[in-house]
């Protein structure tokens, strides 16, 4: 049986432990290596490459986080690698090279990133194929329940999970072409997903939804994201780890 303690036993720093003041960009080596200093799991996310490489980013351009513009999709891992993020001299970094880095110090949690349009399936299997050899805790996620089962398929043996909320945006679903509203906001796919624990927007916490994770399924529940005291109280409350950015929960 899959061994899920550790990621309920310590809060989880969103994208590492980041803070651009101090030069901490968000999933860069330096926010993974504080993380794992601080005895932090870690969330991050990551995408494939147009040459297949499996790569940590959040968004879908540039813009934000980097000194370059445009969409990041197209690009080869050495273009990727050749723009700084703001403010600091860390470069978007390969899935491998977080890897090594961690280690196995602390524990990691993996969300393909997914835009609901066609099954992103070889990204799943590049995942997969980058974690078989790694030997440190950790665990898969998606919010598109099709990487989920695809996951499932490609590599049982990873632990794998939902994130999810109750899908009201049908900009961020992409106007559900190819997953139906209801069947992501219920979670009614937990029969095909395999899903094996969930990340639950922290403001649904206590929704039927979440209640019946919790208390019918029996399965881990961490919250996302943290960023306010009351949202920790909720998450606490609601017996969820918690899933959080801008502050030390240990301080």
């Amino acid at each position: 049986m899959t061994d899920f303690s550790w990621l309920s036993a310590r809060p989880i720093a969103h994208r590492g432990l980041h803070d651009s003041k101090v030069g901490r960009i968000e999933n860069t080596l330096s926010a993974f290596d504080a993380a794992a200093r601080a005895g932090f799991p870690m969330e991050m996310d990551v995408h494939l490459s147009a040459d297949g490489v499996v790569y940590v980013f959040h968004d879908d351009v540039l813009d934000r986080l980097t000194t370059g513009a445009g969409p990041v999709e197209g690009r080869t891992m050495a273009e990727l690698k050749a723009i700084p993020m703001v403010g600091t001299e860390d470069r978007i970094p390969t899935l491998r090279e977080v890897l090594d880095l961690v280690g196995g110090r602390t524990g990691l949690v993996i969300e393909i990133k997914s835009y609901f349009t066609e099954r992103q399936r070889a990204l799943v299997e590049a995942t997969a194929r980058e974690l078989a050899t790694y030997g440190g805790p950790v665990v898969v996620e998606s919010f598109d329940p099709r990487q989920i089962q695809d996951l499932a398929e490609i590599a049982p043996e990873l632990p794998r999970g939902i994130v999810a909320d109750d899908a009201s945006s049908a900009k961020d679903y992409n106007q559900y072409r190819f997953v139906r509203q209801d069947v992501l906001a219920t979670l009614s796919h937990h029969s095909w997903s395999k899903f094996q624990f969930v990340s639950y927007w922290v403001k649904l916490l206590g929704n039927d939804v979440s209640c019946r994770v919790r208390d019918e399924l029996a399965l881990p529940i961490t919250a996302w994201t943290i960023r306010k005291s009351e949202e920790r109280q909720a998450a606490t409350d609601f017996g969820a780890q918690l899933v959080f950015e801008g502050f030390d929960p240990d301080a």
